[in-house]
C-alpha cells in the first residue's frame, strides 16, 4: 500500500470515469456490497480514512465521523442533495462536504416528464395488458387517459429541475403555476411564463403536480392527507425529489379511494421499502430512484464527486463545496 497517498473509502462502486481519478490520486477502498450499505460495515470501513465518497443512502453523522477519526478531511456526496450528511457536525470538525449539483438537472427532469406522460396515458398499464395476452384489437374505450397538452402543470419547487420541467411543459402548450417558499424574481417569472400560487391554490388548480424540493424539516410530509384532498379528482402527482416529502400512507389512501387519478414516484419515504399498499395499485407508477440514471449523467457525477474529493485532499477549494463556512478561521 502506498502510504504517501491519502486513503479514501467509496461506499459503493461508481462509474470508471470517477474511479480512475480516485485511483490515480489516492489509495482507494471500495465496498462490494449491493444495495444499502449495512451500518456496521460503514462504521468499520471508514476508520482511518482521509476522505469518504458516499451515496444518499449512507448516513454520515457524528457517529460515522467519530468512527473515521480526526484525520477525516472531506465527505464527497454522489448526489445533488446532501440531507444524508450532518453538515453542521462536519463543519464543526473542519471537514469539507461536497455534492454534484447541476449535472443531473436535465436528466432528472427527463425522468419526471417521462413519468408524467406515462401515468397520464397509462403506458405501464397498457404494456402489462399486451404482455399478458389480453389485447384483442382496437377499442374506443380501451385505456382512456388524460391529455397533457393544454393542461395546467403545478411545480412545487422552482429550482433548477423545476425550471427544466417548465421548459418541457412549454412544448406541450401547458399553463404553468408554481409554489416555493418565496416567489422567484419577476424577470424569471416573465422569462418562464409562470405564475406564483400559494400551496393551497396550486393543489386545487393544477392537473399535474410535480415536486422538486429538497428534504428539510419544512418539506417533510409537505404533501399529506389534507393536501391530497385539495387536489382535483382528475389530477396526478409526480415526485422525483425526496420520498419523505410525501406521506406515503396518505398517498395510498388517496389513490385507493380515488381522491386523485394517479401518481408516479421515483423516490420513497423509507427507501428501499415501499408502502405495501402502493404495490397493489394500477394507478401509480413506481421506479427505483433512477432520476439521474443515464450513462452520461452518472459518469459526469462520478467525475465531479471524485474531483471534489481529490481537490479537498490536495488542500484546494472544491468547486462544489456545500459548507464554505468551514474555510473560515475558527476564531472568527
Amino acid at each position: 500500500m502506498d502510504t504517501k497517498k491519502p486513503l479514501v473509502y467509496s461506499t459503493h462502486m461508481i462509474p470508471n470515469e470517477g474511479l480512475s481519478i480516485l485511483n490515480d490520486n489516492c489509495v482507494v477502498k471500495v465496498s462490494n456490497e449491493e444495495g444499502i450499505l449495512p451500518r456496521s460495515i460503514l462504521l468499520e470501513e471508514v476508520r482511518g480514512v482521509d476522505g469518504i465518497l458516499c451515496f444518499l443512502t449512507d448516513v454520515i453523522d457524528r457517529e460515522a465521523m467519530e468512527a473515521a477519526g480526526n484525520q477525516l478531511r472531506v465527505i464527497s456526496n454522489f448526489a445533488a442533495g446532501y440531507d444524508n450528511i450532518d453538515v453542521e457536525e462536519a463543519t464543526r470538525r473542519g471537514i469539507l462536504v461536497t455534492n454534484t449539483p447541476g449535472v443531473l438537472t436535465e436528466t432528472t427532469a427527463d425522468l419526471a416528464w417521462a413519468l408524467l406522460m406515462a401515468i397520464a396515458r397509462r403506458v405501464v398499464e397498457g404494456d402489462k395488458f399486451v404482455r399478458e395476452g389480453k389485447f384483442r384489437g382496437w377499442d374506443a374505450l380501451l385505456f382512456l387517459g388524460t391529455d397533457v397538452h393544454g393542461a395546467t402543470l403545478g411545480i412545487i419547487g422552482l429550482g433548477r429541475i423545476g425550471q427544466a420541467m417548465v421548459r418541457r411543459a412549454q412544448g406541450f402548450n401547458m399553463k404553468v403555476i408554481y409554489y416555493d417558499q418565496e416567489p422567484v424574481l419577476p424577470e424569471i417569472e416573465s422569462a418562464l411564463n409562470v405564475s406564483y400560487r400559494n400551496l393551497h391554490d396550486l393543489l386545487s388548480e393544477a392537473d399535474f403536480i410535480s415536486i422538486h424540493v429538497p428534504l428539510t424539516d419544512r418539506t417533510f410530509h409537505l404533501i399529506g392527507e389534507k393536501e391530497l384532498k385539495l387536489m382535483k379528482k382528475e389530477s396526478y402527482l409526480i415526485n422525483t425529489s425526496r420520498g419523505p416529502v410525501i406521506d406515503e400512507k396518505a398517498l395510498f389512501k388517496a389513490l385507493q379511494e380515488e381522491w386523485i387519478r394517479g401518481a408516479a414516484l421515483d423516490v420513497f419515504e423509507n427507501e428501499p421499502e415501499v408502502e405495501p399498499g402502493l404495490l397493489s395499485l394500477d394507478n401509480v407508477i413506481l421506479v427505483p430512484h433512477i432520476g439521474s440514471a443515464s450513462y452520461k449523467t452518472r459518469s459526469r457525477m462520478a467525475i465531479i464527486a471524485a474531483e471534489n474529493l481529490v481537490s479537498a485532499l490536495r488542500g484546494e477549494i472544491p468547486e462544489y463545496l456545500v459548507n464554505p463556512e468551514v474555510l473560515r478561521p475558527k476564531n472568527e
